[in-house]
């Protein structure tokens, strides 16, 4: 069985979609997942599976979560050895002190190359993008993050097929799955 983490999109947020890990966690287990653990409050479950991680299985969670809490929610799943080449191919920097940096998580089939083209002009001084394996890396310098342009994502269509993790959390996700 092979670890994976599956990142859900818009829970426990402004007090909308509340679940309580407990309780997602229980969802898992009773779907047939094992060794599952949650990360934050986020929707960060990790767990064991011996399904390949991929759209079959993100809409097999998915289906087990609008069962369970009769709400449809958006997931991103990606296997231990995803996480690591993400972390792996990110850019020189990404992660720095000196900047906010967040991993933005594409739903096949999004592509990178659709959301690079899609996002709106960027502060040369303030944002970097690049892309990486089914993500954008986005960074801001932190002195100067409320003047990026990340929020403007918000509103595009695309937004709804991604979910966003910080770098802290992401590095972390791949803690967990190989056990720390």
């Amino acid at each position: 069985m092979a670890g994976a983490v599956v990142l859900l999109r818009g829970i426990n947020v402004g007090g909308r979609n509340l679940i309580r890990m407990p309780e997602l966690q229980s969802a898992f287990r009773d779907a047939g997942y094992a060794d599952v653990r949650t990360y934050i409050q986020s929707g960060n479950v990790l767990f064991t599976t011996d399904a390949v991680a991929g759209p079959a299985l993100e809409a097999d969670v998915e289906r087990v979560l609008e069962e369970r809490f009769g709400t449809a929610i958006m997931t991103v799943v990606r296997s231990r050895d995803d996480l690591a080449a993400v972390i792996d191919a990110a850019p020189p920097g990404h992660g720095d002190p000196d900047l906010r940096s967040d991993v933005l998580f594409l739903k096949e089939p999004a592509a990178t190359p659709d959301l690079l083209a899609a996002l709106p002009e960027l502060d040369p001084d303030v944002d970097r993008v690049a892309s990486g394996p089914g993500v954008l890396y986005f960074s801001r310098v932190a002195a100067r993050a409320g003047s990026s342009r990340l929020t403007r994502i918000i509103g595009m269509p695309i937004y709804k097929r991604l979910t966003i993790r910080n770098w802290n959390t992401t590095t972390r996700l791949l803690a967990l799955l190989d056990g720390d």
